[in-house]
């Protein structure tokens, strides 16, 4: 993917890897529209309000960007939520039917929104953001480990049923990164200008790959092949002593 010269929606861009790959895109040349819920955190981009768990913002989002960047050609959908939950307590529920309803349902609504403007113009980019805990599971965050698998499982049937339209579909798939209090919780998380420098060097490479797995997000992406599933899941769930009670 050429990133110098794009028209580029990040909803979900209002903070954090989105806000930071957004300026990498606006830095490279790339015309540049962030959408979030509070969009008055940014000051250096164009912006648009937007709720992903409500459909008719969503649209009311997409007529706007349309009207205003018709050539619009990359959408990257990145909104999300991060919820610890005990699930030995039924009131876990809320919190995992936020965390669908933001980090799939709102992928989903985001896709669909675009996707007929991208196939009519012949050709466009959109990129999915799950995580590498949808290929390792962090047992604190069940509902989020589950929505990025499905973000993930999602963006698979999107690139094939999209083959043949000239839109292209890659999926971030991100490891911890210092955004958002990561860094006060998780030591190893990733700085964020370090991640962005690695994803901006794959999503340039031509191809652009069909995951951007940076090497920080390897031992996660590839547990499973690699035989250091179990182990990791169980250093992973250690983390449960941190609940009420346990």
């Amino acid at each position: 993917m050429d990133i110098t010269q794009r028209t580029v929606l990040v909803v979900g861009g209002t903070s954090g890897i989105g806000l930071g790959l957004a300026r990498r895109f606006a830095a490279a040349g790339s015309t540049v529209v962030v959408g979030g819920r509070d969009t008055g955190k940014v000051d250096d981009l164009e912006t648009v309000r937007i709720d992903v768990t409500d459909a008719a913002s969503v649209i009311r989002a997409r007529d706007e960007v349309l009207e205003a960047h018709p050539g619009l050609d990359t959408v990257v959908t990145m909104s999300g939520v991060l919820l610890q939950e005990d699930l030995r307590d039924p009131a876990h529920f809320a919190a995992a039917e936020t965390t669908v309803a933001v980090n799939l349902l709102g992928t989903i609504r985001v896709v669909d929104a675009f996707t007929p403007h991208l196939i009519g113009r012949g050709g466009g980019h959109v990129v999915t953001v799950s995580s590498g805990i949808a290929f390792l599971p962090f047992p604190l965050m069940p509902s989020y480990g589950a929505s990025k698998a499905g973000v993930h499982a999602y963006t698979e049937s999107l690139r094939a049923q999209l083959a043949g339209t000239g839109v292209d579909v890659s999926e971030l798939v991100p490891p911890a990164v210092a955004t958002a209090g990561q860094e006060k919780v998780n030591p190893a998380a990733l700085p964020l200008d370090a991640y962005l420098d690695e994803v901006v060097d794959l999503l340039s490479q031509d191809p652009t790959p069909d995951e951007v797995v940076v090497q920080a997000a390897q031992r996660l992406r590839w547990a499973e092949r690699d035989g250091t599933y179990a182990d990791l899941l169980a250093t992973r769930s250690r983390a449960l002593d941190a609940l009420p009670g346990r």
